[in-house]
C-alpha cells in the first residue's frame, strides 16, 4: 500500500454532506479551534477500516498522510499508528512514540488526540519519564496541553493516578474546554 493509495480511498468513501456537517461541528470556522481543517466526509468507522487495510504503510508514507490539509487522513495515519503500537516489539513501540512526538503539529484536533494520545503516548510513558506531558501541560499550545491530559488515561486505566492530578491541578483554570 501506499499513500496515494490511502489517499484515494478516502476520497472514494467521503461525502459532501457529512464533510459539511464535520466541518461545523469541528469549528472550523475563522477564529475557531479548528479554522482552516478540511473534511472530505467520513465517519470514524470508516476511518478505521481504511486505516486496518492500509496498516503496513512506511513512516514516511504515514507522514504524508499526518500532513494532508484532510483531517480524515491525518485521522487514518494516526489510527494505523495505533494499530501498530499495539502488535509492536518495545523497539517499535519506541519508534512510534517518537514519530508521534516529532509529528505532535499535525496532531490538532480533540478527536485526533482522544483516539490516540492514551493508547500510543500513554501507554509508551506508562512506566517511563513524564517530562514531556508536564512541559506539554504548560504549553501555549491547546492541543499539547490536552495530549498532556489525555495520555494520563493510561495511567489511570493502571491505577496510577498520581501524574494525571498533578497535570490535572495544572490545567485546572485552562480557558479551553
Amino acid at each position: 500500500m501506499s499513500y496515494r493509495n490511502l489517499h484515494k480511498a478516502l476520497l472514494k468513501t467521503g461525502n459532501k454532506k457529512t464533510a459539511e456537517t464535520l466541518q461545523w461541528f469541528f469549528k472550523t470556522g475563522e477564529g475557531e479551534y479548528g479554522e482552516g481543517d478540511k473534511f472530505l466526509g467520513l465517519k470514524v468507522p470508516q476511518i478505521r477500516n481504511i486505516a486496518k487495510s492500509n496498516k503496513d504503510l512506511t513512516f514516511v508514507e504515514i507522514q504524508k498522510a499526518l500532513k494532508s490539509k484532510f483531517h480524515e487522513e491525518r485521522l487514518c495515519a494516526l489510527l494505523i499508528l495505533v494499530e501498530r503500537y499495539t502488535k509492536s516489539s518495545e523497539n517499535e513501540k519506541g519508534k512510534i512514540a517518537k514519530f508521534y512526538l516529532d509529528n505532535i503539529k499535525y496532531i490538532n484536533n480533540w478527536d485526533l488526540i482522544d483516539l490516540t494520545a492514551p493508547k500510543i503516548l500513554g501507554k509508551y510513558l506508562l512506566n517511563r519519564d513524564k517530562k514531556i506531558l508536564y512541559k506539554f501541560s504548560s504549553s501555549d499550545n491547546l492541543w499539547e496541553r490536552r495530549i498532556s491530559i489525555l495520555a494520563t488515561f493510561e495511567f489511570i486505566s493502571k491505577k496510577q493516578f498520581n501524574d494525571s492530578l498533578k497535570i490535572a491541578k495544572i490545567l485546572l483554570n485552562d480557558d479551553h474546554d
